[in-house]
Formats: structure tokens, sequence, C-alpha cells
């Protein structure tokens, strides 16, 4: 008997049966090219079909031209988009998985440009937006009607194309959601001033479409339950209008999420990262299923079975959304339905390489599974013609996935950690606040090099001369990297550490204590919390605009929150000087200026690292072959180690 008989339970949406209750929604993935489905796109999603997912939510399509919110959205406006999602719908469906299209328009939700040049963006009523500054249009009646109709048509194509159902995007304050909104819905025609009339737009769409369909086709709607804004759409109102489209029966479930594209708290709720407690929004689907009589999805930070499980064994939802826990391991139905919990690798709500890589306009990806978004290179392991003596030095992140994914080529694998951990770096960063759940990637590379058959010896530094004794084919050398101490003006003394020391535990005398951060990631603003959360004043000073800059936006967002609930001072745009018994000498990276801070008790310094690179360069001459990986080649981040890690064993 199955461990999840609610999980593993068949739901059915009209002529639609779904396997279980797992779903992939509707996101983004720079996987699309000049509006139309791509290779790529199909293989990403065929790994998840494979991988046993219940349903597959495709991405927005853009139901107008002036539906196109980003450069690499998908287009449903003419008869050209049908045979990219016949391809994608057969494909989906040899992996057994339904697949359903999401129908977009964003309204004033307009992040970027298709040319460099702003576009127009329409809305019910010229009412700006908070977060990407734009001031839009008021919609003309007979564009109204433009619009309602391609929502129609484009539900039209993707039912000829063999898609199974449709799902509307009236979440995250898109133009449905703005139309019901009476801050953002200021109209005094047909379309605004009462509920019933803001309610028109959605409930024209959805009887224009269920016209052009028939009866088969599953139409369903996502709305967020709190916008998490000020101006955002009132909970009850969304819920109400909900009830409304039930009782009309023009909606055969609803989708259910938080949050607004529209503001910056708000849009932090569209990919809660990791301080969002998991399955957070399950009360919100739980009202939603009191009002409404068709099935509830729920999404919100689900990233394990067990935690879907609990939901649906309580009534909350009817199928619960686990996209990022997918986007990490698409096989993760699979592995729950044989019972191989272990085996699941964890998403650990980074927001790094997935909604990271969509905002900087590149395919989305994962810092612990590189191979998703590559799957028509990496998704399958190739087999090696010749199995080969690897060792790998290091056992930080890159050094275990090179490690796993060589041995599950049929390798012989050995790893070497010089410590007695694995981990690295991963190790340091999930004692930073917030970042706990961090530590996640550790276990999850640790169990992949071993189910895969690697040989780890812990406490095992080796060195040329060590490696020559062994006499391994390959070298995999991942020995990582240490903190970087910049050449600085020291005098009287002065207590300067650097965050590691600090994370390890070393304390400084109490008082005003600065953290120095060149490079605006996790390290400065943690060690920061760190520091205040041992009773220290703090003054972060970074070397960017603002703290947190390289880290994703709803990251950064909480991150910024934090500094400011704790009373963290931030000066940006300077650079550490020297220190001088208790000043500390900035100097203002535009103008020069000095910048000094008297009383200060302690300096730490967050001033990024310098690789460990003595054993790569000694093999590079020692005729033994070696490749490096991670930040023994250059110091970056988690998501280049594990990657290199796949490519250097990919190509043994």
């Amino acid at each position: 008997m199955s461990s999840y008989p609610n999980l593993f339970r068949p739901l059915a949406l009209r002529a639609c049966t779904i396997r279980n209750r797992i779903v992939s929604s509707g996101h983004d993935t720079v996987m699309v090219h000049d509006g139309a489905v791509t290779e790529q796109l199909i293989a990403y999603h065929a790994a998840r079909a494979e991988g046993g997912v219940g349903l597959v939510v495709v991405q927005v399509a853009g139901v107008h031209e002036s539906a196109r919110y980003t450069a690499h959205i998908l287009m449903a406006t003419d008869d050209s988009c049908v045979d990219g999602y016949a391809r994608l719908a057969a494909t989906v469906h040899a992996g057994g998985a339904k697949i359903f299209g999401q129908l977009f328009h964003p309204g004033r939700e307009v992040m970027e440009s298709q040319d460099g040049s702003m576009p127009v963006a329409l809305a019910p009523s010229a009412v700006p937006n908070e977060r990407f500054h734009v001031m839009p249009r008021a919609l003309r009646a007979g564009e109204i009607d433009e619009i309602v109709d391609g929502y129609a048509g484009a539900a039209e194509r993707l039912a000829r194309a063999g898609l199974d159902g449709v799902e509307i995007v009236a979440s995250h304050g898109y133009l449905p959601a703005q139309f019901l909104n009476p801050h953002v819905n200021l109209r005094t025609d047909q379309y605004g001033g009462t509920p019933e009339n803001r309610l028109r737009f959605l409930e024209r769409v959805l009887r224009e479409i269920r016209g052009r369909v028939g009866e088969e086709l599953v139409v369903g709607l996502r709305i967020s339950l709190g916008e998490h804004d000020p101006d955002g759409l009132n909970e009850e109102i969304a819920l109400d209008a909900c009830a409304s489209l039930d009782r009309m029966g023009l909606v055969d479930y609803v989708s259910v999420t938080s949050g607004t594209s529209a503001g910056l708290a708000g849009s932090d709720h569209i990919v809660p990262e990791m301080h969002f407690a998991n399955g957070y929004t399950a009360p919100l689907a739980q009202r939603m299923k009191a009002r409404v009589a068709v099935p509830v999805f729920v999404a919100g930070r689900l990233n394990q079975p067990q935690e879907a499980e609990r939901i649906l064994d309580a009534g909350q939802a009817d199928a619960c959304i686990m996209t990022r826990a997918l986007i990490c391991d698409p096989e993760l139905a699979n592995l729950a339905a044989a019972g191989r919990d272990e085996d699941i690798r964890a998403c650990i709500g980074c927001n790094q390489a997935c909604i990271g890589h969509f905002h900087a306009g590149y395919p989305i990806s994962c810092v612990q599974h590189p191979e998703t978004g590559r799957e028509i290179r990496y998704g399958r392991r190739q087999i090696a013609r010749t199995a080969r003596d690897v060792v790998v030095v290091g056992g930080g992140p890159g050094g275990m996935k090179a490690a796993a994914v060589a041995a599950e080529r049929g390798h012989r694998v050995t790893l070497h950690e010089a410590t007695a951990h694995l981990g690295g770096q991963v190790l340091l960063a999930q004692l930073l606040p917030g970042r706990e759940e961090f530590g996640g990637a550790s276990m999850n590379l640790e169990r992949e090099a071993r189910r895969a058959g690697v040989k780890v010896l812990m406490n095992s530094p080796l060195d040329v001369e060590k490696l020559r004794s062994l006499a391994p084919d390959v070298v995999i050398v991942a020995t990582g990297a240490r903190p970087y101490r910049p050449a600085l003006e020291l005098m009287g003394e002065p207590v300067v550490l650097d965050a590691w020391q600090v994370l390890r535990g070393e304390s400084l005398p109490g008082g005003h204590v600065v953290v120095v951060d060149w490079r605006g990631d996790w390290t400065g603003v943690g060690t920061a919390r760190t520091l205040a959360a041992r009773g220290h004043r703090v003054t972060l000073c970074v070397n960017g605009y603002g703290a947190g800059e390289s880290l994703q936006q709803y990251v950064r967002d909480a991150q910024l929150a934090a500094l400011h609930r704790e009373r963290i001072e931030v000066t940006a745009l300077v650079r550490l000087f020297g220190v001088n018994g208790d000043s500390v000498y900035l100097q203002h990276v535009l103008t020069e200026e000095p910048i000094v801070l008297e009383g200060i008790s302690g300096v730490v310094l967050a001033c990024g690292h310098e690789s460990v690179s003595g054993l790569l360069t000694e093999l590079e001459g020692s005729g033994l072959p070696a490749v490096g990986v991670g930040d023994c080649v250059a110091p970056r981040t988690l998501e280049e180690a594990v990657l290199e890690g796949l490519v250097a064993a990919s190509e043994i």
C-alpha cells in the first residue's frame, strides 16, 4: 500500500483523469523562442512527465499582442502556435501526464521591453504599479472585446493541439485580477463600479472560451488569495468572485496561490523563498474549498510528498502544486510512489537558478540539479564506453556532484575529503539566519554520491605524490576557496575577523561592529544579522548600491526587511581602506571622499574568496590528467560548482 494514499489517488476533471495529485504549475522557463514552443521546452516538460507528475500546466501564453510582458513569452494569438503545442502535448501524454496551458494577459504588469523601447501597457484604469513603475493606459471598450476574443481563440488553438485543458491566470495582479480589484479598476462603465461589473470581464472570458471549445476541455482559474499589498485584491473579493463563477458553472477547478506582481512585498509570494514556511498557503486553499464545489489546487513551498499528503489528508486542497520541487527533482513522483523518499532531492527554496535565471533572462535550472533546463544534453546519463579510475579531491558540492555523475556513468570513483565532513561552504551557509535549509544541498548531494556507489574517504588530504601512488586515470580537483583578505592599513591592533570565523563561533568585543560586504550576497547580510542577534550594534558597509544586491529579488527583499526590523544600519557605495584602533576608514566609491566610523569594537570582512588552487596548478605539470571544478577554478557560487561537476564528469 502506498505511503501516500491521497497524493496518488486519481483526480477527474470533466473527461480528463489525472493520475495523481502532483501538479507542475505554469511557470516561465525562458525556453521559448519567438513566442513558440522549442525542443528545449519539450524536453524539459517530458522529464517531469516521465518522472511521474500527474499534471503539467504550461507557462503563460499571450492572448493578445499587448500581452507580451517579457521577450520570451509563449504566444497563442494565431494558428502558428498549434504545431509546437501539439508536439509538446504528445510528448507529455507519452510520459503518462495530462497537460493544460495557461492563458494570459498581464495588464499593467509589463516587466520588460521587446526591443529596448517602453511598450504601451493596458489596464482597466490608468493606475500605476509600484514594482515595475509602469503607468498604464485605460482599456477602450473595443480593446476589451479584442482581448476577450483573444482568450477564446487561444483556448480553441490549444484544444486543437491536443491539450487537456486551459487555465485562466487571474493571479498575482494580472489583468483579470485588475478588473476585480476596486483599487485598480476605477471604471464607471459596465466593467466597473459594482462587484458584478468588475467580474464581467472574467465572466465574459470564461463564457467565450466554453462556447468555443465545447464541453470536454477542462477550464480552470488561477487566483491569489491575499496579494500582500495595500492596494491589492482583497481576499474576500477574490473568494466571492470564484464562488460566483462556480455557481455559474464556468470553472472546473480553482488554483490558489498568493501575492501580486504589482509590489515588492507582494511579489515575494510568487516564488516564496526558504524563510516562508512549507505549505503556508494551505489555509487559503481551505477557505476557497469552503466557498466552491469544484476541486481546489494549492501552491506555496510544497517541497516534499509528506507535506502534500498532509494537506490532502486534512481536506485543505484537492491537488498540490510542487513546481520548484519538480525543477529540483523531476523524478519526485516516481520516487515517492516507490517508497524511496530518502532519494528525493528536496528543493531548498534558494531561488537562485529557477526564478533567478528567469529574472536575468536565462533558461531556468536548479543549483542542485543543473540537468534541469539542459535535458537535451544532460537529461539521460550516458554510460561510459570504458570504465576508468577517477579520484575526486574535495567533498564540497562540486566534488560530490562530479563523483556522483562519474559513478553513475560506470566509472570507479573515490572521493577524498580533507576534513571530517562533506559539504564545503554549504556547511557555513546553513548557519546564516534564514538560511538553515541551505544545508539540504549538502545532504542531497551526499546521498546522490553514496547511492551511485562512490567510495568516500574522510580526513584524507591528497597531494601530488599521493595521487601518483594512487595512479588514477582522471583527477577531478574541487578544493574550493578560502576567505579573501584585501590589503588594508591596520594600526593599533584592531579586531579584524572574516565572516567564516564569525560563523564558526569566534566572538568580538561587545559594542559597535562594522561588517564590510564586497559582493552584496548572503554572506555580508547574514553575518550582519548573526552579529545583531548576538547583541552587537551593526553597520553593514556595502560596496554596491545596496545590501544583498547580487541576490534574487524575492530573497533580497526578505533580507532587507530583516535588516530594517533588526535595526542594522546600511552604508552603501563604500570600500574599506583601513582600521586604526576603534576607527574604521572607508572611501566612497564614486567620489573617493573619506568616511570615518568611530567607536568601533571590531570589523568583519565579507570580501569574497580566493581559490585554493595549489593542487590543481601542480597537477597541470605533473602528467596526471586533471580538471578543476568550482571555486578552485574561480570563486563563485554553489550553482557553478555543481554545474561544473556535472560537466566534468560527463566528459570522462
